[in-house]
């Protein structure tokens, strides 16, 4: 990727997983080789929900999403940033010589797939209701854990940002990404040059982005990054469940809990989200912990950012 002096400028962090992305990474790492065994129990679990989707519905996603090679841009619209529905009908809406022309990319293309690159309102209908229900069933059950996965990223690279400038946020991205002004090497299968031209890029942090960053095919399309978060499925997947319980056995369960989403720092609202609590519940959780010294609390203007202080992260790391 060729950055301008101006697209230095013109990073941005997403703030929320992207519903759209999560989904067909996610449909490629359930039918790909790698990870078996550090994925064994969520591939047990997602195959297990996928029963009661129509059969037809998943071989259309399958087909879609192969596990190896390239899939269409328009299965991950920009718009879906916004929100699932957001994407939904930003896909409906895909001029049909875009689907003709990102159709084929496919390395195989089943005869009943045309009326889909001849955008068929009936098969893209039907795709949005396979995609709609994928996500329901495989993704959004653990929306909570990856908006922390997120708000782990946004706050590491608003450091990086603050300290280093954006080219040191850009040299943080590794391993599989490298800053060499002007360019950003990116660990790919295939050479794909792509010329920002003052456009800007949204880094988008991933659960389901599995070892290697993706893009975009078209390079006249937004730009955007797909990147493993640091926080990847090795992480969110694991099975940690004695070891939490100890730590809610010494501070309660949600304290607990609001201890470990504050590792990477966040504000009261993102805690109350990520505790499926209320902003007022999380305020006064914060409070015991800061009363205790394990957290630090900020005020930035209307924002208040919460903190580990180095008991905190002691205390959080004998217990991980």
């Amino acid at each position: 990727m060729f950055f301008t002096h101006e697209d230095l400028h013109r990073i941005r962090v997403a703030g929320r997983p992207d519903p759209l992305w999560e989904v067909i990474l996610s449909i490629g790492l359930l039918a790909s080789t790698e990870s078996r065994v550090a994925l064994a129990p969520w591939r047990a679990q997602a195959r297990t929900a996928l029963r009661d989707l129509p059969r037809e519905q998943l071989l259309m996603l399958r087909h879609l999403v192969p596990p190896v090679g390239d899939f269409p841009d328009f299965l991950t619209p920009a718009q879906a940033s916004a929100g699932m529905e957001a994407g939904i009908e930003a896909m409906l809406n895909t001029p049909r010589h875009r689907l003709r022309r990102e159709v084929a990319v496919l390395p195989t293309v089943p005869s009943w797939l045309s009326p889909l690159a001849d955008g068929r309102v009936e098969t893209l209908t039907l795709l949005a209701s396979a995609l709609r229900g994928y996500h329901a069933t495989v993704v959004a059950p653990h929306l909570p854990v990856m908006q922390g996965v997120v708000d782990f990223e946004r706050a590491m690279h608003a450091r990086s940002l603050l300290d280093s400038g954006p080219e040191g946020l850009l040299s943080g991205l590794g391993p599989t990404m490298r800053w060499r002004r002007p360019v950003l090497e990116v660990d790919y299968p295939v050479k794909h040059e792509i010329h920002l031209d003052g456009r800007g890029i949204l880094l988008l942090p991933s659960a389901f982005c599995w070892r290697v960053p993706v893009s975009l095919i078209d390079p006249d399309l937004p730009p955007v990054l797909v990147y493993p978060a640091t926080r990847n499925l090795e992480w969110w997947f694991k099975d940690d469940t004695h070891r939490f319980q100890t730590l809610a056995n010494l501070l309660g369960t949600t304290r607990a809990a609001c201890l470990r989403v504050i590792e990477g720092g966040c504000t009261t609202s993102e805690m109350a989200r990520r505790i499926s609590g209320t902003p007022s519940s999380a305020s006064q959780h914060a409070t015991t912990l800061r009363e205790a010294g394990l957290i630090n609390s900020n005020r930035q203007g209307n924002t208040v950012i919460h903190t580990l202080t180095p008991l905190g992260a002691d205390l959080l790391k004998v217990n991980s």
